[in-house]
């Protein structure tokens, strides 16, 4: 049997997780929300729920008595990805990346390589805006002029995410705080509602809804603006990572 700590907050990292634990394995795993850890509710598994620096997660790593560690999480956090591997380095502990999909569209559509690209080309872009990027990125969005007029925002529904949303002057009105996963048509129907022109979301693979965004947009006559990842990765699927560590 093996102790393996898993960093989630995403919906591999708690399919492998229950995989795992389900094979008789000892699991832990951090979360940075409790929104992470609501999502692993019910499963026989330790959670750590907050943010963590590169010293908390070696002091982790260090007294938790792991054998391996397991990173799940998002696509697009590359910052957490290398804080993560570099913890496991510094204690000598074998380290896994779990990759999610890329996402591929069909027909035509607008890139940006950063969320800032992404708000410099919407500045050229006329009607209204639907941003499924999550509350993160939203401070870049903000600097449009006219942004509280024209960007919708559909975020998470937890307070860190609306005050977020909030403080940065975004309407309420103009604040979508819903947990998905969301359907082709659910998309259709709130591009039509707030008439929106353009739909921007990043390449979060399956597990994100990518497809149903690109589908929606598609069948609504909206633009597509897709925010690429933030860097090549070489690891396990999630499948992988299942037969590999079960």
């Amino acid at each position: 049997m093996s102790n393996y700590l898993i960093f989630g907050g995403t919906r591999e990292g708690v399919d492998l997780a229950r995989a795992l634990s389900q094979a008789g394995h000892e699991v832990t795993v951090s979360v940075a929300t409790d929104y992470g850890a609501l999502m692993l509710e019910g499963l026989p598994i330790r959670i750590l729920t907050g943010r963590m620096d590169v010293s908390a997660m070696r002091q982790e790593m260090e007294r938790g008595g792991y054998s391996h560690i397991l990173d799940a999480t998002h696509p697009y956090a590359a910052e957490v990805t290398k804080t993560i591997r570099a913890a496991a380095e510094q204690v000598g502990l074998p380290y896994e990346r779990i990759l999610r999909p890329d996402s591929q569209v069909e027909g035509e559509c607008l890139e940006a390589a950063t969320p800032t690209e992404a708000a410099q080309r919407l500045q050229a872009l006329p009607g209204n805006i639907l941003l499924t990027t999550g509350s993160k990125d939203l401070a870049i969005f903000s600097t449009l002029p006219d942004y509280q007029e024209r960007v919708w925002v559909r975020i998470l529904a937890s307070e860190a995410s609306l005050h977020q949303a909030l403080s940065l002057g975004y309407p309420p009105n103009h604040i979508i705080a819903m947990h998905g996963p969301f359907s082709t048509e659910l998309n259709i129907a709130l591009l039509r509602q707030f008439s929106i022109c353009t739909l921007v979301t990043k390449r979060s693979g399956r597990a994100g809804g990518f497809q149903e965004k690109a589908e929606a947009a598609k069948r609504a006559g909206a633009r597509l603006l897709v925010i690429d990842r933030p860097q090549q990765e070489t690891g396990l699927t999630l499948e992988q990572a299942i037969e590999k560590y079960r």
